[in-house]
């Protein structure tokens, strides 16, 4: 949740370390800090982001080359700059920094207290880096032993840096449930959260698994041990990220660049995977369980936020071709309810980051059962990569704007490859529809262009409706995931509460809330129970409801009834999804750069949630 970078080498750290906390914002921003070790260990930290750190030290001595920094999106304690990372020890010769949740804090924090420790702040992270000093100096063992020995009374999910006055050439890094990378350069070395900071240095790095330690050493070579003291071997590989890609590229926001990338994302993820002549589709990360595809009982699909949206439009797809039954369950959720799981399930993990805490909770659950574990995710190298059996990439590139966009349609074109492949296994698909199914889908980059063009309608919405509290999103079949996460975008970047609903259950409940100030936004292209739609639209407009509608071009029918619309390209039902929801995206981006919120940052989310 929190973004973690270090640095140690010959350079100066501090230019290092304050770029990388720059590219880590995303994954929070309510305080940051650095610290830095140079004959004294110096911590400087604030509340805000990291421009307010900037100004905050711009009067201090800064040199060093080595250093640690943070910024941060809180768990324990409220965001100010005493609960700010880095966290000093008692004796001021130890600090850290800190991604996840120690969970048995408190009973350590009272053993603590009881030996005479003071605790300046309200976070578990204080904790740890008391119970480090504590077992450095009571079992006078080196910083990496007593790191080791620490973790092995810890509960819960970290990544952490240790940087000790008394270890000038040293930084110590460890993970659990929460994501770690070296980066090893020419003479020094990074470690961050991802690798966004490390990009630009070196494309050589290592992972940490969880409950792995690094010892990093000034011009020594890269030691890992398992808390256990168990020696691993670094596997070192290659990145393959481009730094123009965590760039702007002229665009106003990361989001509002993503959101035209999309075209290029769906075009990626979709490059190698489709040969539209031979008639094939083909994944080959999942090649060699396509077997247990075929012989599955039901599919479970397990993901958070956009992601679990991405996988609601994976059960219309998977039982609509397939004919295979699925459960999409929050991960959040599936490991709380002792869910029913057999051999012969296949449960397909999403993710954007791979990080997802919950998502990889669920995946271990699934594991200990002995179901098959699918992954669909964004990063290489990341958690939920390593933690299933199989599964394939989305090669969305980065995604730095908090609210998802590609990742959701890069993730829908993945499922959608998935389940055209194993309806042609199943045999529930013509060898002619599977041909035309093809061929529109090769044509969806085109017809994604096309529909990011719509701007000018887009902003009219906007200008019209920034104002208003709330905001209902109802659609049927493939389009009410759609209408899901149309609300959820809105909701994420503006702050006007929105609610989606299938159409249908319109009438079940939420009709009560429809008046004259009431945005109602269909999606109601002219596939799937149009007819169906059309009547629902006449129920909101029997009681004044403003109508904003997604049409299919050429669209008579609803044009009479709503009062605006939005036209996309016509196409095949099940590619409907990654049409309508495009300018759904855009409402929900101007709509908030309107209302003068952080469209990149929204108050209380980051990007990846990597604590429970």
């Amino acid at each position: 949740m929190c973004g973690i970078v270090a640095y140690i080498g010959q350079k100066e750290a501090y230019p290092i370390l304050i770029d990388g906390l720059k590219r880590l914002e995303y994954r929070g921003y309510d305080s940051a800090g650095i610290a830095l070790l140079n004959s004294e260990l110096a911590v400087y930290k604030t509340k805000g982001k990291v421009a307010d750190l900037e100004e905050h030290v711009k009067e201090a001595r800064l040199s060093g080359t080595i250093g640690i920094a943070h910024t941060r999106w809180a768990t324990h304690g409220e965001p100010n700059q005493v609960n700010a990372h880095p966290h000093y020890s008692q004796s001021k010769e130890i600090a850290l920094i800190h991604n996840g949740i120690i969970e048995n804090y408190a009973s350590l924090k009272k053993e603590l207290q009881n030996r005479g420790y003071e605790f300046q702040s309200s976070t578990d992270t204080e904790v740890l880096t008391n119970l480090i000093e504590d077992i450095r100096k009571n079992e006078e063992c080196t910083l990496f032993e007593a790191v080791r020995i620490a973790l092995n009374q810890v509960t819960g999910a970290y990544a952490i840096v240790v940087l000790s006055k008394n270890d000038p050439d040293a930084l110590i890094a460890a993970r659990k449930g929460s994501p770690l990378v070296i980066g090893i350069g020419k003479d020094d070395y990074f470690v961050a959260s991802d690798a966004t900071p490390i990009i630009g240095y070196t494309k050589n790095v290592v992972y940490l698994d969880d409950e792995e330690i690094a010892l990093i050493r000034r011009n020594k070579d890269l030691k890992i041990k398992t808390i256990r003291n168990q020696e691993k071997t670094p596997y070192i590989q290659k990145l393959e990220m481009n730094l123009n890609a965590l760039e702007k590229g002229g665009f106003e926001h990361f989001m509002l660049k993503e959101i035209y990338e999309q075209p290029n994302s769906i075009r990626d993820s979709m490059r190698g995977r489709i040969q539209v002549e031979q008639g094939l589709v083909t994944l080959g990360g999942i090649v060699d369980f396509e077997q247990k595809l075929l012989n599955a009982n039901r599919i479970l699909i397990v993901a958070c936020g956009t992601s679990w949206h991405a996988g609601l439009v994976g059960e219309y797809l998977f039982e609509d071709l397939a004919r295979l039954p699925v459960e999409v369950e929050y991960a959040s959720e599936f490991r709380y309810r002792n869910p029913v799981i057999y051999e012969r399930d296949v449960v397909i993990a999403i993710s954007q980051s791979g990080e997802t805490a919950d998502t990889l909770a669920a995946i271990e659950l699934a594991k200990s059962k002995g179901a098959t574990i699918l992954g669909i995710c964004n990063v290489v190298g990341s958690s939920i990569a390593r933690a299933t059996h199989a599964g394939s990439y989305t090669h969305a590139g980065p995604e730095i704007g908090v609210a998802s966009t590609k990742a959701f349609t890069a993730q829908v074109t993945v499922l959608t490859l998935m389940a055209l492949r194993l309806a042609q296994m199943r045999g529930t698909i013509g060898r002619s529809r599977f041909m035309e199914l093809l061929i529109e889908m090769n044509m969806i980059p085109e017809k994604v262009e096309q529909t990011l063009k719509v701007s000018r309608k887009v902003i009219e919405i906007a200008e019209k409706f920034k104002d208003v509290r709330n905001f209902l999103y109802l659609g049927r079949g493939y389009l009410f995931p759609v209408a899901l996460e149309g609300a959820l975008k809105l909701k994420e970047i503006s702050y006007i509460h929105a609610e989606g609903y299938p159409a249908a259950e319109m009438k079940h409940g939420p009709i009560a809330l429809i008046d004259a100030n009431m945005p109602v936004v269909f999606v109601a292209t002219n596939k799937g129970i149009y007819d169906k739609v059309i009547s629902n639209i006449q129920e909101v407009k029997a009681r004044k409801g403003q109508i904003i509608a997604i049409v299919t071009e050429g669209d008579v029918e609803v044009k009479r009834l709503a009062d605006y619309v939005i036209e996309i390209p016509e196409t095949e039902e099940i590619f409907a999804p990654l049409l309508a929801t495009i300018p759904l995206q855009k409402l929900a981006y101007h709509i908030a750069v309107m209302r003068g919120c952080n469209v990149d940052q929204p108050r209380n989310l980051a990007k990846s949630v990597t604590v429970e």
